[in-house]
């Protein structure tokens, strides 16, 4: 049996609204874009959305927006993909990354607050690193994997530090909190639409705002900061070019894709649903059959969309001493369920242990020992809207074979 990762949800809708745009002769940003933003504003409860290529490039235009700059820090959860970390050194500023709770894989917002007592200290522009004199910015709280962080815990601190808030959500459309989803927590949040997430544009992201002078500032500077938009200019007198006026970027969705995501959009209730349903049977067979894998966590009150399925290695039930002993067993395990025709990823990779953050910075393994747990012992199993039970059953089947 072969068993993917993922299997995007696509009908036979979205091929029909595509091949419509195709025909249309306008394949640029327009009014499909337009169409998916406000889809997505409606349904996420913010007043603003500004379709982009990636969420890699949502993050960056919300930093360059809010004049993000080279002697800022910003805190970046470490066990996340490397984009979030890469938007701020984008600009300048410099990324520090700060440990994670190994349960949700979110942000440690009780480490957050002891970190920045012990590393900085209040000046009159605002909180200054002790070491480089960089001033405290903000922070970037992933919602890991389709779950919420502890966001209310993360505006406490950053109302006590006087920090801005740009939630990472790229996983994560649809979660939510006791009903109020990611997005609407007052904060700016960004978005993907890569084709592992739980909609897909092929490619894609969004900004999600409330404020109307953000959202205008951001509108022009993805499309060089063009002083008139390609559809007002397609409206009339459009040929003459328009005035260019700050330094801006060619981060533009395509109608194309803009086309998918609407009818994406119709779906997505159902492929939460379906995700979530999913997700329950793994986690009643894996707390049956399979002792040495801890489920993902959803606290009381939270949706969890389950944009991947990530378990954690119990290392003290595999009764090993070390992180790496454990990571090696992890690593055998994939090598097994691959040779049995089943796709598994590590959750994702703990930034400070990669090359390039590694030689800036000087960051060791241990220095941030959770984020460094998650990215040795986690393990995403399949899941996706079309799932069989006689698959999910060959996939628990062999776990259970393995252990």
């Amino acid at each position: 049996m072969n068993v993917p990762i993922i299997k995007p949800y696509i009908t036979e809708k979205e091929g029909q609204e595509v091949e419509r745009v195709l025909r249309s002769g306008w394949l640029a940003q327009g009014k499909k874009v337009a169409e998916f933003e406000q889809k997505v504003a409606a349904y996420e409860g913010t007043k603003y959305a500004i379709a982009t290529t990636s969420c890699t490039t949502a993050l960056h235009l919300v930093l360059a927006a809010l004049d993000l700059k080279a002697g800022y820090d910003v805190l970046v959860p470490s066990f996340t993909f490397v984009a979030t970390a890469n938007s701020v050194e984008y600009t300048g500023a410099t990324p520090v990354l700060v440990d994670v709770c190994k349960e949700t894989f979110c942000i440690d917002t009780d480490w957050l607050e002891l970190f920045i007592e012990d590393h900085y200290c209040a000046g009159e522009e605002g909180y200054v690193n002790k070491k480089s004199g960089n001033i405290l910015w903000g922070v970037i709280p992933v919602n890991e994997f389709g779950l919420c962080c502890n966001i209310y815990e993360v505006i406490r601190i950053s109302k006590k530090y006087r920090l801005t808030i740009v939630e990472d959500s790229a996983c994560a459309l649809g979660a939510s909190i006791n009903g109020v989803h990611e997005g609407a927590f007052g904060n700016i949040s960004c978005l993907s639409f890569h084709p592992r997430k739980s909609i897909t544009t092929g490619e894609g992201g969004m900004i999600l705002c409330d404020d109307i002078e953000i959202a205008e500032k951001i509108r022009r500077l993805r499309s060089h900061s063009a002083s008139v938009s390609e559809v007002k200019r397609d409206s009339g007198k459009g040929y003459l070019l328009p005035e260019f006026n700050e330094l801006g970027y060619n981060y533009r969705m395509t109608d194309i894709q803009g086309a998918l995501g609407v009818v994406q959009m119709d779906h997505i209730d159902y492929i939460i649903s379906q995700r979530r349903k999913w997700a329950k049977r793994y986690n009643e067979l894996i707390n049956k059959k399979v002792g040495y894998l801890t489920p993902p966590c959803e606290p009381e009150g939270f949706c969890h969309t389950y944009q991947s399925y990530v378990c954690m290695v119990d290392q003290e039930k595999l009764g090993v001493k070390s992180i790496e002993e454990a990571n090696a067993w992890r690593n055998r395990l994939m090598d097994n369920l691959e040779a049995s025709g089943i796709s598994t990823r590590q959750g994702t990779h703990a930034v400070h242990t990669l090359g390039y953050y590694r030689n800036k910075y000087g960051y060791r393994h241990y220095d941030l020992e959770n984020a460094y747990a998650c990215d040795r012992l986690s393990i995403a199993l399949p899941l996706y809207v079309t799932m069989e039970q006689e698959e999910q059953d060959y996939v628990i089947d062999k776990l259970v074979e393995f252990g």
